[in-house]
């Protein structure tokens, strides 16, 4: 199954234990959800383009959830029966800019700040799902979708609750840790890095970033 441009791109922030401590910051009682732009969106092997307001943009390693059919008001355990399709997802974030706004729709809605794999495959067991981000061949972030603080059902029920899922919607689902802010030392992503994000049964989406002309 191929991906079809969603009408809603939804993002999970903190949903990671490991990636909420090395921002410091605490975990939410309820999944904290934002909007990235439809025109953030981009595909496999297109350039990622380094903003020129930003000095510290960084990767984040997801897996993304595409709905599969329309869905309002359930709960979690409707939504456990539900299929949905999983992709590899690179939610690009300018963090500098996510802290000087105190909101995250600058720092997650550039253009090209959306990498999303071009196979969507369904009928996989979410908790079985184990994803990898890679810079520049180097391993550095790594977790199981059982690490999420809130899993596939819960956070599609929780979704549900609050705005109407329309077939082809996108669920960034969260980062583990590993982002540029969380390495030893800091290391914000340059023109020329590559960017892997793995899901094994899924795929690999690789993209090069690039400096703004």
């Amino acid at each position: 199954m191929s991906l079809r441009k969603p009408g809603k791109i939804i993002g999970i922030g903190r949903n990671y234990r490991a990636h909420a401590e090395e921002l410091g910051n605490a975990m939410p009682k309820e999944p904290i959800l934002f909007i990235k732009a439809p025109t953030s969106l981009s595909g496999p092997g297109q350039p990622i383009v380094l903003p020129a307001m930003s000095s510290h943009v960084e990767q984040e390693a997801e897996i993304g959830v595409v709905i599969l059919e329309r869905i309002k008001g359930i709960t979690e355990a409707e939504a456990a029966n539900k299929k949905y399709g999983f992709v590899c997802v690179n939610d690009v974030t300018a963090r500098d800019l996510q802290k000087v706004d105190g909101q995250w729709g600058r720092a997650k809605g550039f253009d090209t700040f959306c990498p999303v794999g071009d196979t969507v495959v369904e009928g996989l067991d979410w908790t079985t799902l184990e994803i990898i981000g890679r810079v520049n061949g180097k391993v550095v972030q790594h977790a199981r979708a059982t690490d999420m603080a809130f899993g596939v059902p819960a956070l599609v029920a929780f979704l549900s609750q609050v705005m109407t899922l329309e077939p082809g919607d996108l669920i960034a689902t969260g980062t583990p840790a590993g982002v540029g802010m969380g390495l030893n030392p800091p290391r914000w992503l340059q023109h020329g890095d590559v960017v892997r994000v793995t899901i094994d049964g899924i795929g690999t989406l690789e993209n090069r970033f690039i400096e703004e002309s």
